[in-house]
């Protein structure tokens, strides 16, 4: 009978399905150990797995049977729910980047942070789907987020950040429906119900490479019996998973085929080549014989070379061609005496850099049984254990829009998760924009969005809900496609371009003009209603027929027209604050030299004469310059000088732009060197690697040490001038 310290009641049980073996753990965690209360191993009887598949479901059964029977003895309970992992052998994955743009800047909440993950794994089943090219149906068993960014800058958590644009990188995960089926029926033989289903790297990853490892370029090889599982980590996260389908049982058939023996005794005689003593075995033919750990390693030489080789290569290639860091190597099939030695060779690093990983990883497990046995072939089913915690995994079967549909159960299905298992399309959960408009102003392109229509409207069991809603096994959903909203509308008068008016005067009269453009070659007033395609030119100059009309002046054919005292046509073009004289009798041009210098008190009617001479005088102008421009309006082109003058808003606005930079910059001091920051709104502390010289990719210590002001900081933590950072590799 077991104690209660041995039972505490809430039991987890973890079984690792090998291709050689089956595992079982059971154990329960307090805080942050994990205590294992019994650990039970039993060899399949014949090869009914092969390369980590399930080849005969019921003799796999009976021994998953056979582990929790025993397992039970010991616990003196009963088990019914069990965690398990699929093989990598069948595992694909997809590496891919999504985005999310804003109108405007926005304060990022968690909502936003789901929409952008199910755009990143809408994205990864799409770029999947193309190139899946079999008629096996995968399942989209998880997703593994490698790096978020905030304005194209990497940050931890973008929750709680202002942003205009949030985008992830991440890794989906894929599975056959058949290999996740198979492991079910399997257990279901031995009266279990599966609580959580992982990936075999992953269970690995879990237990041997801690996060503050990963922030290291590191590889994981799990070398089971049929397959090698690897997963890569850099800067922090799970960067790249991958197999090859070579592990001990390619060593096995070596022996059994140079030694005439079966698989069984072969297999023994490979366990043993790690010990320092002479091997006795027998053969088909029942001869007994003896042999020397060193010869069974030259019988395996070519073979470990040949799979430590494509270890690396896979490696390299999960890793962007280069060679990682270190190695930890897990599993049976890595025990044998030079697979850890070649693999260091084959990747071109020191061989104290590839290593086993049992006792030193499963040092902190509380083993609570007599005699543990504590290698590198039991951190997987630890890891399965310690998955349980973070995630619940299994199948589920929901209704979706009338129709039944089957989920992978990652412990946080959401109804936005069985609309895309379902099919339903993207576009259809959330608000669509209207129809945009794209035209060009004076030449540059603009863009005005449409407006957002209604989201999606989402029932469960007769209940609306959102997107976000969590689901469970059996629930009835029902999504009514979301709507598009209105087109994008916009005058003329709401471009920043467009000014209220031109003020001229006329016959010394201010004139107040509504600005008027010119659409596709056409005049237009600032109500005209944009189209998409329009080609747009801001006209800030009316002719002096349109101030006439404007004015509903008729101008006589013999009358005299003068712009800024120069004489002139129906087609003159008349800007901002010039001079306008139409009147039968002509100017006295030289009489003008000494007039008044305010504009509103000249009296014009004194410069009138009735000489009909059609000789035409040199003009002078008799209004004193309204800028330092006007004053050099004296030319025949005086009309081109003023298009080309500087605005003085627009110089304003650069001088305030201008100063809007130098304000923003912050002096911080990192590792005792001064450093500016510039460029942005505010700053946080993984913003100051883009001014030093850091290689986050090529480790020279354990792990990054990030501090300010003397204390331990995240890498998303806020500065603020003055202060101190300090950024070192832990020796």
């Amino acid at each position: 009978m077991a104690s209660t310290k041995k039972n505490p009641g809430n039991l987890v049980f973890g079984l690792d399905i090998g291709t050689r073996s089956i595992v079982g753990t059971v154990g329960y965690k307090t805080e942050d150990q994990f205590h294992v209360i019994a650990q039970q191993v039993k060899e399949h009887d014949t090869r009914s797995m092969l390369d980590g598949q399930i080849h005969d479901i019921d003799r796999v059964g009976r021994t998953i049977a056979d582990v929790k029977d025993e397992l039970e003895k010991v616990i003196d309970k009963q088990l019914n729910e069990v965690c398990i992992a699929a093989a990598g052998r069948v595992l694909k994955t997809i590496t891919t980047s999504a985005e999310l743009e804003f109108s405007e800047e926005t304060v990022v909440d968690a909502e936003h942070v789901y929409t952008l993950d199910m755009l990143g794994v809408e994205k990864a089943y799409d770029e999947f789907h193309e190139i899946n090219d079999t008629e096996v149906k995968f399942y989209c068993v998880g997703y593994t987020v490698v790096k978020y960014y905030v304005n194209d800058y990497p940050i931890a958590t973008p929750e709680k950040h202002k942003a205009r644009k949030i985008s992830v990188e991440l890794i989906a995960t894929f599975l056959p429906d058949d290999v996740v089926d198979g492991l079910y029926k399997a257990v279901e033989i031995a009266d279990l119900q599966v609580a959580n289903l992982t990936l075999e790297p992953i269970a690995a990853m879990q237990a041997a490479v801690p996060d503050m490892y990963r922030m290291l370029n590191i590889a994981l090889v799990d070398v089971g019996a049929g397959t090698s599982d690897i997963s890569i980590t850099r800067d922090g996260s799970i960067v790249a998973y991958g197999m090859i389908p070579k592990a001990g049982d390619e060593l096995t058939e070596t022996i059994a085929t140079a030694l005439l023996l079966d698989f069984k005794m072969a297999e023994h005689v490979k366990t043993h080549a790690s010990s320092n003593e002479t091997i006795h075995y027998e053969d088909i033919m029942g001869i007994a014989h003896t042999i020397e750990p060193n010869e069974v390693k030259k019988i395996c030489d070519d073979v470990v070379k040949e799979m430590t080789k494509d270890i690396s290569d896979k490696i390299k290639e999960l890793n962007a061609g280069k060679p990682v860091s270190a190695v930890f190597v897990v599993g049976g099939g890595g025990k044998f005496p030079t697979f850890t030695e070649y693999l260091a060779n084959e990747l071109g690093i020191i061989s104290e850099r590839v290593a086993l990983r049992g006792k030193e990883v499963l040092k902190d497990i509380d083993y609570q049984i007599e005699n543990p046995v504590i290698d590198s072939m039991f951190v997987t089913p630890v890891g399965i254990c310690l998955n349980f915690y973070d995630q619940k995994n299994n199948f589920i079967f929901v209704n979706f829009n009338g129709k039944r549909i089957k989920l992978y159960d990652n412990g946080h299905l959401t109804i936005a998760d069985a609309a895309m298992q379902a099919g339903f399309p993207n576009e259809g959960l959330f608000p669509k924009r209207g129809e945009q408009l794209n035209f060009t102003v004076n030449g540059k392109p603009h863009m005005i969005r449409g407006q957002m229509g209604e989201p999606a409207i989402v029932k469960l069991n007769n209940e609306e809900v959102s997107l976000t809603t969590p689901i469970q096994a059996g629930d009835k959903i029902k999504v009514t496609e979301s709507t598009a909203g209105e087109a994008a509308y916009a005058e003329i008068k709401q471009l920043p371009e467009f000014d209220s008016s031109v003020n001229v005067v006329v016959n010394d009269k201010n004139i107040d003009l509504p600005k008027f453009a010119e659409v596709n070659g056409e005049l237009q007033s600032g109500y005209y209603s944009i189209k998409s395609g329009d080609d747009i030119k801001m006209l800030n100059y009316y002719t002096v027929k349109q101030i006439a009309e404007f004015m509903d002046v008729l101008i006589n054919t013999d009358m005299n027209i003068y712009v800024n005292n120069k004489v002139a046509t129906l087609d003159t073009l008349v800007y901002e604050n010039f001079n306008v004289i139409w009147s039968m009798e002509k100017l006295n041009l030289s009489d003008v030299v000494d007039a008044p210098d305010d504009k509103e008190d000249i009296d014009f009617s004194k410069y009138l004469s009735n000489n009909d001479s059609e000789e035409e005088t040199e003009l002078v102008a008799i209004e004193e310059p309204t800028n330092e421009n006007s004053s050099e309006l004296t030319s025949e082109n005086n009309a081109e000088n003023v298009e080309e003058a500087p605005n003085e808003e627009t110089a304003n606005k650069e001088e305030n732009e201008s100063a809007d930079d130098s304000s923003n910059e912050m002096t911080v001091f990192v590792n005792n060197e001064k450093i500016t920051l510039k460029g942005k709104e505010s700053y946080i502390f993984v913003d100051v690697f883009d001014y030093i010289d850091f290689n986050l990719s090529k480790p020279e210590g354990r792990s990054v040490v990030t501090k300010l002001n003397g204390v331990n900081a995240e890498y998303a933590q806020q500065l603020n001038p003055l202060d101190k950072l300090d950024i070192y590799w832990e020796k």
